[in-house]
């Protein structure tokens, strides 16, 4: 049986950060699908179709990574695409309390699903996607915090 794990998010866009927890899970999992979670309550900087083409283009030489979108509970796509585990990135403990308690819900709802934490690398750890869009919606210079595919998109874009 093969170790398939999901990494979902909304990846809005994707960072340096969730790059560094990808790159690191890699050798854990037979393949990792970065699962961008549609959340109707939230409203995206970046339509999900341009997220999915940033993650396919940072790891289109990487055959373990798919990228897909989802609606609904997090352990049903798990289900789905077979995934026996999820994956988190932890930076803060305040993270951690949050991450437990979803993890514990979804573990009641399926007890087959493990959910695996991965601390940030400390370079990456306050880097969130919701603190560079601010950056980048009031003018700031972002490139220390995006993979080059987004970075590319963004200047195409001004």
């Amino acid at each position: 049986m093969s170790r398939i794990c999901l990494f979902p998010g909304t990846f809005d866009p994707i960072t340096l950060g969730h790059t560094d927890i990808i790159d690191r899970a890699l050798d854990l999992f037979d393949e990792l699908v970065i699962g961008i979670g549609i959340n109707n309550s939230k409203v995206p900087m970046f339509a999900v179709e341009q997220r999915i083409a940033w993650i396919q283009e940072i790891y289109k030489d990487q055959p373990k990574i798919k990228a897909a979108s989802y609606e609904g509970l997090t352990v049903n796509y798990c289900k789905k695409i077979g995934a026996r585990f999820i994956l988190r990135g932890i930076r803060y403990v305040n993270d951690f309390e949050y991450e437990k308690t979803i993890a514990d819900a979804n573990r009641m709802m399926d007890r087959t699903i493990e959910t695996i934490f991965l601390a940030c690398t400390p370079q990456y750890s306050s880097i969130a996607s919701t603190l560079v869009r601010d950056i980048y919606r009031n003018g700031g210079d972002v490139t220390q915090f995006l993979p080059a595919a987004v970075l590319r998109t963004l200047k195409e874009q001004q």
